[in-house]
């Protein structure tokens, strides 16, 4: 029998670990719940590096590793692509598509944090959606300008910003009442691809509001890749991968 570890963090990733038997490992890096749901077995934290996470895998005896983490988790997916090839074990993953501008879309990528500050100058009510990156930077936020940011973790909000503490996914109506509540005028995005917070990027349309996008990461080459959570599964389920779904 095939016993895989999966490396999550995100929907996708969840969905797979609720139809996964209990000789599979879901792994978490620690931030955000721990799903209480689940039939196989669940790892919180991390593992040391890629040396680290070849070890748990020989020690487990792990057959194939599935890394369905966040786009933007460069140095994680580095790490499972050179563990998977230290302990000769296969690394698939799920990689899903980033969005693409469409018709009436102000997009502009970026790519760090001091591009987009650089950016945001002539803006005064930003929205971030990047994670928590920006909670590092509320004392540089310029006096001309209020933030707001959505994050997992909610904090106390200040005077100069709104920290929203919320995750996806998020409803059409409801980011449009959130959108006019706010009154922002420019979207800050990672480009994370999928549809669970996608409905954000239709509202900037609808109100002709620019986006600055955080440029993707390149990842690394892995045994096989997955655009859609189903493939995968589907994949999964020719080797023998037990599930309950």
């Amino acid at each position: 029998m095939t016993r895989i570890l999966l490396l999550g963090g995100t929907g996708d990733a969840l969905r797979l670990a609720r139809g996964l038997g209990s000789s599979h490992v879901y792994s978490l890096a620690g931030l955000g719940r721990v799903p209480g749901d689940l039939q196989c077995q669940v790892r919180v934290g991390g593992f040391g590096g890629a040396q680290g996470l070849a070890e748990y895998i020989m020690a487990e005896h792990i057959d194939l590793l599935v890394d369905a983490t966040h786009p933007y988790a460069a140095q994680i997916s580095s790490n499972a692509a050179r563990a998977a090839e230290q302990a000769g074990i296969p690394c698939w993953a799920l990689r899903r598509p980033a969005w693409q501008a469409g018709e009436g879309d102000n997009w502009h990528e970026v790519n760090d944090w001091a591009e987009l500050i650089g950016a945001l100058g002539d803006f005064q009510r930003p929205f971030f959606t990047l994670g928590r990156e920006p909670l590092a930077h509320l004392h540089e936020i310029p006096e001309h300008q209020h933030w707001t940011v959505r994050c997992l973790d909610a904090q106390a909000s200040t005077d100069r910003a709104e920290i929203i503490g919320d995750r996806g996914p998020f409803e059409l109506e409801a980011e449009r009442q959130l959108f006019e509540r706010l009154n922002c005028d420019v979207l800050v995005s990672k480009n994370s691809g999928g549809d669970s917070t996608e409905p954000k990027l239709q509202v900037a349309r609808e109100r002709g509001l620019p986006v600055l996008l955080l440029r993707r990461p390149l990842l690394p080459a892995v045994s096989r890749e997955f655009a859609r959570r189903d493939e995968l599964f589907s994949a999964l389920k020719t080797i023998g991968v037990d599930s309950s779904a």
